[in-house]
């Protein structure tokens, strides 16, 4: 599909856990349907931009998901995973850059979903825009 963010958002509403645009390679294809069969949620840098602008310029007033100082709970490798995962990188390439495992990245993201209060990975993701950790001019596909 188009990574527009009404596709995006109409894709999360009906309980999307990936969004990737339609010329993607097979192999990335691949790669993502194994993502989200495994259970993880996987977005497109260009998909998660399209969120990430959607969501900043329609939020009420005071409808913070967590606030900037619920960052402190986290501890700073989490910050580090949080903001990868914030800009867009899967797992795999978090694991990547930071010289981990998958596993110990898929155990970062959950303790910093328990720690936020965050259902899932999207909502993780604006929880990293909302406080400040990440900022849309900061992210480089």
């Amino acid at each position: 599909m188009f990574e527009t963010d009404e596709y995006v958002a109409k894709a999360l509403r009906v309980g999307a856990s990936g969004f990737l645009g339609k010329y993607v390679t097979t192999d990335t294809l691949l790669a993502a349907i194994r993502t989200v069969a495994s259970g993880e949620a996987l977005f497109s840098p260009g998909a998660t931009r399209a969120l990430i602008t959607r969501f900043l310029t329609a939020p009420a007033p005071g409808a913070l998901l967590a606030p900037a100082e619920r960052l402190n709970d986290l501890t700073p490798r989490e910050r580090e995973v949080t903001a990868l995962a914030a800009e867009g990188k899967s797992n795999d390439e978090i694991a990547e850059k930071l010289v981990l495992s998958v596993l110990t990245v898929r155990s970062h993201i959950q303790r910093a979903l328990t720690k936020l209060g965050a259902r899932d990975r999207a909502q993780l993701v604006v929880i990293a825009y909302q406080t400040g950790l990440v900022r849309p001019e900061s992210f480089r596909p």
